[in-house]
């Protein structure tokens, strides 16, 4: 009789659990964890940029850009990419959390939802020229090959100092790249995604604005939703330096502002400007790439509208010092994500790096306003003095750059995944180092900028 008993309740108890294992399922596709949508909208971004920009394999950066570093979670993932239309799909299992990404014309790929794609897709910028740059011009005018110094091809060659999967170093001295190495699979015509970099991009752009007499870094009342509390008193320069006072959480680790934003909000402009304040400004750094989105929002109201303001980007920076391959993506609603993705050839984040430590100038023509310039290489006293008031870094990861023995001069500009371009003004030498290395490897690049300075004295 116990037996029968404790049957029946076996049975029972194994009915319940599969229609309680039934019920989840439906629910996680029908109500899907944010965090498996920002899993999937991260991976459906990747893809579609990589394969639209940079004309690489769907399937390969599935796996090496976002299975291998990422969550094992997003081994779950598959992708469906639709060439014609310019759309990547992405799911985990197939059917849970489903997302999506649109690529258009000049403005790269954005995450969008399915009914946000037509209107998404009439938006575009101009493209680069379509004339290659020149073969047979030494860079930065063309882009002739270069034979690496012999001073510095060891160094190019020595995995410790490039560091695991490094994609793309880049030398510059005097002016001119005296040597590159690439990864696997890459070469000097590959635009590869800066992330954070792109931050000091947009400072740039700023600073064009500037010497063009269209912007004010001391305005306020930057947002219509800033109006009766003091958000109202945020200014320019503020976001500039980071220290909006705003809440922000830039942990990639969950759903957190910075993920919410970059993956699950079509207005990435309105999001941050939502958010309350949390401290005085001017009293606080706190890392944030939703001010920087705001700062791209607030430089792109100050043009005549959104057709000239898409086209800036080309017309005013990527044009004027050859960044041929640039491409500066936009979210839905056309703001330009200037927090985290520009895409550029090694070469070209070279010149963007050689354009800093000429202190804005080009073949004799101030492009960025020389206060742009000085706030770039000016540190924040909120900071502590490691980041400055024109997003850069003082600091290279990890640490004061003199324990490495790289002058306290030198200035990063510094993005997820191990990206880096250091500017060393009094030496004239940039060094761009760019790939898919991970924090927890630890790398650092101060050794192999202070190994090319070293070999070049």
């Amino acid at each position: 009789m116990l037996m029968r008993r404790l049957g029946k309740w076996g049975l029972r108890s194994a009915i319940a659990l599969v229609l309680i294992l039934g019920f989840a399922a439906v629910w996680i596709v029908a109500v899907p964890p944010e965090l498996l949508r920002v899993g999937t909208g991260y991976a459906a971004k990747i893809i579609c940029s990589n394969v639209f920009i940079a004309g690489r394999d769907a399937d390969e950066v599935l796996r090496d850009d976002v299975q291998a570093p990422g969550h094992p979670l997003l081994k779950l993932i598959n992708a469906e990419v639709d060439l014609e239309q310019g759309i990547v799909r992405t799911s985990m299992l197939g059917v849970v959390a489903p997302s999506a990404a649109l690529h258009r014309t000049g403005l790269g790929c954005a995450t969008v939802r399915e009914t946000e794609i037509e209107a998404a897709r009439a938006l575009s910028a101009p493209p680069a020229e379509a004339s290659p740059a020149d073969q047979d011009l030494p860079w930065p005018e063309g882009e002739a090959d270069v034979a690496n110094d012999p001073r510095i091809a060891g160094i190019l060659a020595d995995p410790d100092l490039i560091g695991q999967s490094a994609r793309a170093v880049v030398v510059v001295k005097d002016g001119k790249i005296i040597g590159e190495t690439y990864g696997a699979g890459f070469n000097a015509q590959t635009p590869l995604l800066g992330w954070s970099m792109t931050k000091t991009v947009t400072a740039a752009l700023v600073g064009i604005l500037q010497r063009q007499g269209r912007i004010d870094e001391n305005a306020a009342r930057l947002s219509p939703r800033w109006s009766g509390d003091r958000r109202a008193d945020i200014t320019l320069s503020n976001l500039l330096a980071m220290e909006s006072g705003l809440r922000f959480n830039e942990n990639y680790g969950d759903v957190t502002d910075v993920t919410r934003m970059l993956y699950l909000e079509g207005d990435m402009a309105g999001y941050v400007a939502s958010l309350p304040s949390a401290a005085e400004r001017g009293t606080r750094f706190n890392y944030s790439s939703g001010e920087t989105v705001l700062i791209s929002r607030y430089w792109m109201s100050r043009l005549a509208d959104l057709n000239e303001a898409l086209a800036f980007p080309r017309r005013s920076l990527f044009d004027a010092i050859g960044m041929r391959s640039a491409v500066l993506e936009a979210d839905p609603t056309g703001t330009f994500v200037g927090s985290s993705y520009l895409y550029a050839t090694a070469r070209d984040w070279a010149r963007f790096g050689l354009l800093i430590a000429e202190n804005g100038r080009w073949d004799g023509q101030q492009i960025v306003d020389p206060s742009m310039i000085g706030k770039i290489y000016l540190p924040t006293s909120a900071s502590g003095g490691s980041y400055t008031e024109g997003h850069a870094w003082q600091n290279g990861p990890g640490g004061k750059d003199t324990s490495f023995g790289v002058p306290e001069e030198a200035l990063w500009m510094l993005g997820h995944d191990g990206q880096s371009i250091t500017v060393i003004r009094s030496e004239r030498l940039v060094v761009v180092r760019l790939g898919l290395t991970p924090r927890r490897l630890d790398y650092r690049p101060q050794k192999l900028v202070q190994a090319i300075r070293e070999a070049l004295r």
